[in-house]
């Protein structure tokens, strides 16, 4: 990484486009997705001197970018492997068994938690809730949601990524989205209507 970080051609015209979406004397509200753009670039982490371009870039002080890069988790501080892997371990997903997922994750990639495989291929960390619990158990890997997994579904994808292909995001069952398993059991039939007229 330079130190003298710039945001290249096509990230500088995107970081002026988030900044003009922003009122006049409100632009250091684009600390986060600048933050973003600057990572995405940066190979997935916030180096110091990326952070200071941000600062710069925003005429912010720089403690007060490192304030928002250190308390989001979308944030990382340290250089991460190719694929960054969140396990979460919010109450739905270990239910679930998340920690079926901890354990592939482990024996596919060499990664305990918090740590970066010798092949920089993943980084394996543990977060709170992604948000998509009635598909639990997932995980983020990079800006990818894949839910519905079991021990051998989470053993596929992360293989498949070892091999450097790309496996397709969502739920690894085949449902839809989170619409439910089985068949339909309200607004269906007789009941469906129950209560029109009263």
């Amino acid at each position: 990484m330079s130190d003298a970080f710039v945001f290249d051609e096509n990230y500088a015209a995107r970081a002026e486009t988030i900044v003009a979406r922003y009122p006049e004397g409100r632009q250091q509200s684009a600390v986060i997705p600048l933050l973003d753009l600057a990572q995405r670039q940066a190979g997935g982490w916030l180096p110091t001197d990326v952070i200071e371009y941000v600062a710069t870039y925003l005429d912010m002080p720089r403690i007060r970018v490192l304030e928002v890069a250190s308390f989001y988790s979308m944030f990382n501080l340290e250089p991460v492997g190719k694929n960054f892997v969140q396990l979460c371990r919010t109450t739905p997903c270990w239910l679930r068994g998340s920690d079926d997922l901890r354990a592939v994750a482990r024996d596919v990639t060499g990664c305990e938690l918090g740590e970066t495989s010798a092949d920089g291929a993943f980084t394996v960390v543990e977060v709170e809730c992604l948000g998509a619990c009635c598909n639990a158990p997932m995980v983020q890997i990079n800006d990818e949601y894949y839910e519905d997994l079991t021990a051998d579904r989470f053993k596929n994808v992360l293989e498949a990524l070892k091999r450097g292909e790309v496996p397709d995001p969502g739920s690894q069952s085949g449902r839809v989205g989170s619409e439910p398993t089985g068949e339909r059991a309200t607004l269906n039939g007789a009941g469906a209507n129950a209560g029109e007229g009263a």
